[in-house]
């Protein structure tokens, strides 16, 4: 089942469900309004909306054509954003930035932080920033979104919780990392509104490619439709999901609607920009700039900037992307 949240001029939209080949949908309103009440009352609400998407496929009801220029992010607004690190590749690459410290680089438990989750970002809406000169980067991630999970979970507790799976850009101002990270309360300024795509999914929904509390499957990003990462999210993610739950979960419970992100994907390989029409490359720009000053004595990729177009999605065996795309401007406001 795939679920989208369409603009209807309120603050957390219209849910509505897609067909399986994404053309086409049908509001879910008479099951429930918004994705946070269906999440709320998941149990009993979530077999109605799996038959209105048997039903739709099969061509009992009229479905609508999805415009995906439409749709919010699935949760425009959320109980809570919680981003962790499950990608130790991408910390390793990274830890050299100033403002980061080799102590954060943990095997053992994952790092967390709590970003924003108000004003969750469309998938076609621009990425704002206040100035055109604060090292703008995109970080391509998958998210779950979670049902309630107590205190002190289980693996197999969090593992069961997870209600849907999507793709997000955690867009972060790597000149500010370093203030955050000196103030002693972690990232806040370097990490403005995340961006998501326009559908989520079920786990179910996504056959293999969802196992281990993994997606795996290939993020494609490009940047003004040159081709810059096509990591395998399933890969070297040392951090599963369900690890991710359960650190958060080590002294507080989690309610009905919480996001969690699994930090920058991140493969382990020797690739500097461009990339082959196979490579791996980046899905963070702060990734390629380090690999080019280890090879090249400098950065050469450039930060975002105004004008700039930058696109995420998650493809499957055949190039179609599962989850449709973000595909964002940068601009100022």
């Amino acid at each position: 089942m795939k679920l989208a949240t369409l603009r209807n001029g309120r603050p957390d939209g219209h849910l509505v469900v897609l067909s399986a080949d994404l053309a086409h949908y049908v509001s879910a309103g008479r099951v429930a309004p918004t994705l946070q009440a269906a999440l709320d009352d998941w149990e009993s609400l979530s077999p109605a909306l799996s038959e209105l998407a048997a039903r739709l496929d099969a061509g009992a009801i009229a479905g609508q054509p999805f415009d995906p220029a439409q749709a919010l992010a699935p949760l425009p607004r959320a109980y809570q954003w919680i981003d962790g690190a499950g990608y130790l590749n991408h910390l390793e690459r990274v830890r050299s930035l100033k403002g980061s410290k080799d102590a954060e680089l943990q095997s053992a438990r994952p790092l967390l932080y709590q970003g924003g989750s108000d004003s969750l970002v469309a998938p076609t809406d621009p990425i704002l920033v206040p100035d055109a000169d604060l090292a703008l980067d995109f970080e391509a991630e998958i998210a779950v979104i979670i049902g309630p999970v107590p205190m002190g979970a289980t693996r197999a507790q969090a593992s069961a919780a997870i209600r849907l799976v999507t793709v997000c850009n955690d867009v972060s101002l790597r000149r500010l990392v370093l203030d955050d990270l000196q103030n002693g309360f972690g990232f806040f300024h370097a990490k403005p509104a995340t961006s998501f795509a326009p559908i989520v999914a079920t786990p179910v929904s996504l056959g293999p490619a969802w196992r281990d509390d993994r997606l795996h499957l290939q993020l494609r990003i490009e940047v003004n439709g040159t081709l810059i990462g096509q990591p395998d999210a399933g890969a070297d993610m040392h951090f599963d999901f369900a690890d991710l739950i359960v650190e958060a979960t080590r002294t507080r419970s989690l309610g009905a609607g919480t996001i969690i992100g699994g930090g920058t994907v991140s493969n382990r390989h020797d690739e500097s920009l461009p990339i082959k029409r196979d490579g791996i490359g980046f899905a963070c720009i702060a990734e390629a700039r380090t690999v080019e000053k280890l090879k090249y004595g400098r950065a050469r990729t450039p930060f975002l900037k105004p004008g700039d177009v930058v696109r995420i999605g998650a493809v499957d065996a055949a190039g179609k992307s599962v989850f449709g795309d973000i595909a964002q401007r940068v601009a100022l406001p």
